[in-house]
């Protein structure tokens, strides 16, 4: 197994990563693995900008599509799950690749999960009562003043996960990174990691047309179809929570459009703080395949 090598590819979102990972596997003759924590969801497509069966021109791509939006998925699940299907793939490939935008998942299969303490009811009822009363500002400050390192790293508009790790935090007197930073977990095989990065404004642009193109192709109704789910991590995200809002009559569509766009730009800059702080990745823009097939060549 030493001698197989998962190549991760991560990104921001709209950076390209599904078509440069697409014509990596055709390549290497290999499949795909996803690292996304919303794609896994059947239900959820328009708004998590998932691969159509025509942009993955006939690769297989795993970890998406596989459950409801109703089940519960962590990320220690998908990485038990993930390191139990590339001992199968690996059996008869050489390379692997695991592809997405989101470092929980992504670290997970490279790193390992600490397993998080239990926390009291009585903590989870005082944060979830904060919350009620006060929005997310008090929990985002506690967390910022407490824990620095998670609050650079993790999506702010993520009801889910700023609860979560408060409630850690409140519980162990101990920051909620802690968990994530402690011995490395060894893998049975190689890795190699390669960042997808564009040049600032051509990023934006890109995410302000997939915002557009989303709501073309039917957005408003996607939300309105899993409304019943809205109280979900998955929903608790950009471009749902802005749509959700939207319904709920707290602004107008024009300034739903606005959010849209503003909060996918940050979740993208924050995607990129987060991938940034390894060293041991490697940066190329989209278009120098040849350049990252040469690499992973060198690599093997």
């Amino acid at each position: 197994m030493k001698e197989k090598l998962l190549v991760v590819i991560v990104g921001p979102t709209a950076v390209g990563k599904t078509t440069l990972c697409v014509d990596v596997a055709k390549h290497f003759e290999t499949e795909i693995l996803y690292a996304d924590s919303r794609q896994f969801f059947k239900e959820l497509a328009i708004g998590t900008a998932k691969p159509t069966p025509e942009e993955m021109q006939g690769v297989p791509h795993h970890f998406v599509d596989c459950m409801s939006v109703a089940d519960e998925y962590s990320a220690g699940q998908f990485e038990r799950d993930v390191l139990q299907k590339l001992d199968s793939l690996f059996q008869e490939k050489d390379i692997a690749i695991l592809s997405g935008g989101s470092g929980l998942y992504v670290q997970a299969v490279c790193e390992g999960m600490n397993d998080l303490p239990p926390v009291d009811f009585s903590i989870r009822d005082a944060v979830i009562n904060q919350y009620q009363e006060e929005g997310l500002s008090g929990l985002l400050e506690e967390l910022k003043e407490k824990d620095p390192a998670h609050y650079d790293r993790v999506d702010r508009s993520n009801t889910q996960r700023i609860m979560r790790a408060v409630e850690v935090v409140r519980q162990t007197g101990k920051p909620f990174s802690s968990f994530r930073d402690l011995e490395k977990a060894e893998r049975p095989f190689r890795i190699l990691k390669i960042g997808l990065d564009r040049d600032r404004e051509e990023l934006y642009d890109r995410i302000n047309l997939r915002m557009d193109l989303m709501l073309q192709q039917g957005l408003m109704n996607e939300v309105n179809s899993v409304m019943q789910f809205r109280d979900k991590n998955a929903l608790q995200t950009v471009g749902y929570k802005e749509v959700f809002d939207f319904m709920d009559g707290l602004y107008d569509e024009e300034e739903m459009v606005r959010l849209l766009k503003r909060n996918s730009r940050r979740y993208a800059k924050r995607q990129l703080t987060w991938f940034r702080k390894d060293t041991n990745t490697h940066w190329f823009h989209p278009d120098e395949l040849p350049q990252i097939i040469e690499l992973i060549e060198a690599t093997i």
